[in-house]
């Protein structure tokens, strides 16, 4: 994967604990991924023109309004585990009334990217389809069917999904629930990515600079994507100790990565 300079620059101000970001330093990183400076400096007006990004000084930026929702993104993923509680059997029940972000008269287009924004919506919550417009998951969430509610309507601000608990489903739709996710994929994922990040770490110090940063945003992109929409199941629908020691793994591997490019921007500071 390439990653497109609008991606890598919002990635590195978000990754940059506040600090600014220079042009410079721009399109040095962007560089390492074969992105010429005039598509970086192109990528930065357009971000500044959205609110994205906006003027840090003379030749560098810093997050702007309009980014606090991938701050908070950001935030949810390093905050996994502290979302959990124990799982009693029940589930919180999601209902979508068909066409409900878009009504049958908008056009195909706006029908289409409510029903994108809809299921992309669901996905980052861990829900998935027990029957048409019924989308189910473990009630095992920090603040449970409240929680839920609150983020489905930041991620779908025109949605009016039913949020609420469900309980004592008749032991064929329990069946069904519970085999909504392939819990042995997940697991499989869990230990794959763990010893991915691990092996890289155990090498990384005799890495050069720019091969360093470039490998470590690849594979941190990819963990971190992994685990953003992990559904975070309860035991005994997935093995909760593999989990925890994927999180921890991208924990350690995010905090080499930001050392690494801290390094990276000294490096190219103006």
């Amino acid at each position: 994967m390439t990653p497109n300079p609008r991606h890598l620059i919002l990635n590195l101000l978000l990754g940059a604990g506040g600090q600014a970001l220079s042009a410079r330093t721009a399109v040095a990183a962007c560089a390492l991924f074969g992105l010429r400076e005039n598509s970086v400096r192109v990528a930065l007006a357009r971000l500044a023109a959205s609110g994205l990004v906006e003027p840090a000084g003379r030749g560098s930026y810093r997050l702007g309004p309009q980014a606090a929702g991938l701050a908070g993104d950001v935030a949810q993923w390093r905050g996994a585990a502290a979302r959990l509680r124990d799982w009693s059997g029940g589930w919180i029940a999601v209902h979508t009334p068909p066409g409900a972000s878009a009504g049958a008269a908008a056009p195909a287009a706006t029908r289409r990217a409510a029903r994108r924004t809809r299921e992309r919506a669901l996905g980052l919550l861990g829900l998935r389809e027990l029957e048409p417009g019924l989308h189910l998951r473990p009630d095992n969430l920090a603040g449970g069917a409240a929680a839920v509610r609150d983020r489905l309507t930041r991620l779908e601000p025109d949605g009016d999904a039913a949020v609420f608990v469900a309980r004592d489903l008749d032991p064929a739709r329990e069946r069904r629930a519970r085999a909504l996710w392939d819990g042995s994929a997940l697991n499989r994922g869990y230990r794959a990515t763990r010893q991915r990040l691990e092996r890289w770490l155990a090498r990384a110090d005799r890495l050069p600079l720019a091969d360093a940063a470039r490998e470590s945003f690849m594979l941190g992109h990819d963990a971190i994507r992994q685990l953003v929409f992990d559904p975070l199941l309860p035991a005994p629908l997935v093995d909760a100790d593999a989990r925890q020691g994927f999180i921890d793994a991208v924990a350690r591997f995010d905090a080499a990565g930001q050392s690494i490019w801290n390094r990276f921007r000294e490096e190219t500071a103006p």
